[in-house]
């Protein structure tokens, strides 16, 4: 009899459908088309508008995500929402989420990891359909980084973008789903990315808003120059875990964050470019809902296909960063 295992059964994406181009960029900031894609790989990213709100991507993905997994929405168990860009503080974005859906019966909570919070989110998703008696989870990243961004800064306006990406994870049987998933976190380095005013150490004021510390304020050589390493390093630990070496992974899907990060860590684990999914350069940064957003390009363009070994990996504030191994 095979074993319960944690499966990937939908997957689903919403993004803003306004695009700024790094030219649209080279009038707000001493920058260039040339200067962007050599450092970052980005052409171009989705950018919400005024009146659009994190929620409003996340259900549409989540929508899709049911669709293509044929399941209803009164069907789920639990929404986990992963997010450093919620609707408000309170309450949870999840629990709007689940209303908007009609997840009647679902319990429902957000989970913030940075760049890394899908990743985390799915590994939570796991423990609950391998230890209770859930049978379908929505595991959602959505970020509207740009409503936190300093259009005046070069070196953040230009990497940062909004979207939302989905899957349904559902109680299934092996050799199918989550083989392994791997989490770390290293708070030494917890200054490398950081948005300080809104919370209780920084509360909203009149000082806080003249300082500009309700911005996403990076360290961005610093974050480069480890990430690599936290990639390579985590993406093995999984690989170990599951039991597979890197050369039989069919696609591997990274946080995009930076062409040449990405093409770093490829390089460095030998899997051929042809098997990376990457699609940093039409939607910049887009956090926790990266990875989500390339998995569910990749499943619809028929990429993806049953009995592939699907490899992710991300790091992002905090610092935190993860892997995990999935058979489709």
């Amino acid at each position: 009899m095979a074993s319960r295992s944690a499966v990937i059964s939908g997957t689903g994406m919403s993004v803003p459908e306004r695009v700024v181009t790094n030219a649209d960029l080279e009038k707000l900031v001493d920058t260039s088309d040339e200067w962007i894609r050599t450092r970052t790989g980005i052409r171009e990213r989705h950018v919400a508008r005024e009146d659009e709100c994190m929620s409003k991507f996340a259900v549409e993905a989540s929508r899709r995500a049911l669709e293509a997994a044929a399941v209803d929405a009164k069907d789920v168990d639990l929404v986990v929402c992963a997010t450093v860009t919620p609707d408000m503080p309170i309450p949870a974005t999840s629990c709007s989420i689940q209303q908007q859906l009609g997840c009647g019966k679902a319990a429902a909570f957000d989970m913030q990891a940075g760049c890394s919070g899908f990743i985390y989110a799915q590994s939570v998703a796991k423990q609950f359909l391998l230890t209770s008696r859930c049978s379908h989870i929505l595991v959602i990243g959505a970020e509207l980084l740009t409503k936190f961004v300093d259009w005046s800064d070069r070196t953040t306006c230009v990497l940062f973008a909004d979207g939302a990406g989905a899957t349904l994870m559902s109680a299934g049987e092996a050799p199918r789903g989550v083989l392994a998933s791997v989490m770390h976190t290293d708070g030494n380095m917890g200054d490398f990315i950081t948005l300080e005013a809104g919370g209780t150490l920084h509360p909203p004021s009149e000082e806080t808003l003249r300082r500009g510390m309700h911005f996403i304020r990076m360290r961005g050589n610093e974050t480069f120059k480890i990430a690599v390493r936290m990639l390579e390093d985590v993406a093995r630990e999984a690989l170990d875990q599951a039991g597979i070496p890197a050369e039989r992974v069919d696609w591997f899907i990274p946080h995009q964050a930076n062409l040449r990060i990405i093409d770093a860590v490829a390089k460095r684990l030998a899997i051929p470019e042809e098997r990376c999914c990457v699609n940093v350069d039409r939607y910049g940064n887009t956090s926790a809902a990266s990875i989500p957003i390339a998995l569910d390009e990749a499943v619809r363009s028929g990429r993806v296909r049953a009995g592939d070994v699907v490899l992710m990996a991300a790091f992002g504030a905090g610092l935190t960063w993860a892997a995990s191994v999935v058979r489709w």
